[in-house]
């Protein structure tokens, strides 16, 4: 499609898509989110996000905390994992590569891509070593190359696995070592035919016996039809020893974060829900992942809301859907999920911080940042808090978006911004 075309068909979309703007309703938010009526139109509202280099600005932090840049110049940082010498390793990539089905497609390709870093994809796992404790990582590696789109990181027993997009794979390793001694072993392969929804999340069981891999949907509402959809919108449980797999939960449309709550062996997730419902539905979600669980769709959203678009219909699985535990707000890309500890300070000692990578189908744009979830009890208990933000401008600019959360034990946060291809450290301050 020519430019011309397609800033014509985005300038149609304001006129003819679903209407609205502004800030998700606080409502939104919580275990009871207000779902607003449905809204269908042509196209969604679309903002493009006008990428702007940092320059001398950072991220906002809360009073007491602190945030440096730890790392830059990286080619598409999404998750990081802490090992246990306190070195961290990035996976850096982008994959996909969905046909479009309808000019709709080509439209919010085009804007979408506005939106993003252009450098290279990566394909590989970066390694970077505070080598004396001063919050500089002065040494920066690369671990492992030539991956395929890697997304999900888990060490286990002296096993990293590493989620491509296209298969889990295992390398050995030794603690302190600073490149993988010899090429991947293959796990399992993994659902990659199409691939609209890529990212494949991964954590491990507290025994080490179990990996949980989450796998999106192909489509936004079944456009491709059912058969497109076989093992896709679930988590797979995998035996790490052996390979072998079970679809462990369903109906998660595109599950792109796990987490273990400590001390438990709960599951958790956060999900991005559908599109092209209006502004103000469907919201994204974090919630439990219960064994043979169904969460909705295609069918139906937060519970039995039914998606009167999927063809056929199934009342017995909208009747059986469960109804997620909070509600982040609709659209806000939420990419990155890792529980709290202590080190983190009073305020932010238990619950869960979530990265949001932000919208690009609304108005005007939500999501990010990053929030924290307050937890009591095991259960989200009360509103998120904005933990890091000014990603995005008043000026309309955006800097960065927030993927990969992961908390340092010792008390810090990583931040992985695949715009501006930086890897952020937060600390309270000592």
């Amino acid at each position: 499609m020519k430019r011309l075309n397609v800033l014509a068909a985005i300038g149609l979309s304001a006129l003819l898509g679903a209407c609205g703007g502004g800030d998700p309703d606080p409502a939104q938010y919580g275990p009871d989110p207000a779902l607003p009526d449905q809204q269908h139109g042509l196209l969604p509202d679309m903002t493009i996000a006008k990428p702007a280099a940092w320059g001398d600005q950072l991220p906002t932090v809360p009073q007491g905390y602190t945030i440096a840049a730890i790392a830059t110049d990286l080619k598409i940082p999404r998750q990081t994992l802490i090992l246990p010498n306190g070195d961290i390793l990035v996976a850096e990539g982008r994959g996909g590569g969905a046909p479009s089905l309808k000019p709709k497609d080509v439209i919010a390709g085009y804007i979408k891509s506005k939106g993003n870093t252009q450098v290279e994809s990566g394909d590989r796992l970066t390694l970077l070593r505070d080598g004396d404790g001063d919050g500089t990582y002065e040494e920066q590696t690369v671990f492992a190359e030539d991956l395929n789109a890697p997304y999900g990181l888990a060490l286990v027993d002296g096993n990293l696995y590493v989620a491509n997009q296209d298969a889990l794979v295992r390398f050995d390793y030794r603690e302190g070592q600073t490149r993988a001694s010899g090429p991947p072993a293959k796990v399992t392969d993994l659902p990659s035919e199409i691939n609209h929804h890529w990212t494949k999340a991964l954590t491990a069981s507290p025994d080490g016996r179990f990996l949980y891999v989450g796998i999106g949907s192909n489509s936004n509402i079944t456009e491709r039809g059912m058969a497109a959809e076989v093992d896709r919108a679930v988590v797979w449980q995998v035996d790490a020893k052996t390979g072998a797999h079970k679809r462990y939960a369903t109906g998660l449309r595109n599950p792109t974060a796990l987490a273990i709550r400590p001390g438990t062996d709960e599951l958790w997730a956060v999900v991005n829900e559908r599109d092209e419902l209006g502004p103000n539905l469907v919201p994204d979600y974090l919630t439990s992942v219960r064994e043979d669980g169904f969460y909705g769709w295609p069918y139906s959203y937060w519970g039995q809301n039914v998606d009167p678009r999927v063809r056929p219909q199934d009342p017995e699985k909208v009747a059986a859907a469960i109804v997620p535990d909070y509600s982040l707000g609709s659209h806000v890309a939420a990419l990155g999920l890792d529980f709290s500890t202590p080190a983190m300070g009073a305020r932010f000692a238990e619950g869960v911080f979530v990265g949001e990578h932000g919208s690009w189908n609304r108005e005007e744009p939500v999501g990010y940042k990053v929030i924290f979830v307050p937890f009591r009890n095991g259960r989200p208990a009360g509103p998120p808090v904005d933990f890091v933000t000014g990603f995005f401008g008043d000026d309309g600019k955006t800097h960065g978006r927030p993927v990969g959360v992961t908390v340092d034990p010792r008390g810090a946060l990583i931040v992985a911004d695949d715009l501006s291809n930086t890897v952020w450290r937060v600390t309270p301050a000592r």
